[in-house]
């Protein structure tokens, strides 16, 4: 049987999408310290190489603490990241957002996304599409939500990936 949703139900569905869709934005516009600002201390940033795997006894794309996650930003920000200068031109879209709401007060979200990269580089041009999941945990910190945990699954993370600093 559905359940009706509620007016409370209602605002957090707008509250937790326009988090996501904030979030997909500010990557999208190159806002590297606003982004990082949408982190909480206890931040885990990951992005395995396989489905199912494990980031304590595999290899990841990318697994960061708050402290990797400001490491990987000073980096994108100082052009340090060769495979980014210039940077790509990307679209994020977001979709499919499911919300499960936490006896804690927080969210974990489930949702998908496509992500248009345009890159330029001397005479050389390329475009790829980027699909795949993402998991959020947020949680309320005063009157806005922070990510505790984040998790990008590519669809063709089991196969050969270039450099995706455009991830972050």
């Amino acid at each position: 049987m559905n359940k009706v949703a509620t007016a409370e139900s209602m605002d957090l569905r707008s509250e937790i999408e326009n988090f996501l869709y904030r979030e997909a934005r500010l990557m999208d516009q190159h806002k590297f310290e606003e982004w990082e600002a949408l982190w909480s201390d206890r931040a885990v940033y990951w992005v395995p190489c396989a489905h199912d795997s494990d980031p304590m006894t595999e290899v990841s794309l990318i697994y960061a603490n708050r402290a990797g996650i400001s490491l990987r930003l000073g980096r994108m920000k100082s052009k340090a990241m060769y495979a980014q200068d210039p940077r790509s031109i990307c679209s994020r879209v977001v979709g499919n957002i499911e919300i499960y709401p936490r006896d804690d007060g927080g969210v974990d979200t489930y949702s998908t996304f496509n992500i248009t990269e345009f890159k330029r580089r001397a005479n050389i041009t390329r475009q790829l599409t980027w699909s795949g999941h993402s998991e959020h945990q947020l949680s309320r910190h005063g009157d806005e939500w922070l990510m505790d945990y984040k998790k990008v699954t590519l669809i063709n993370s089991d196969g050969e990936i270039p450099a995706l600093g455009f991830l972050v």
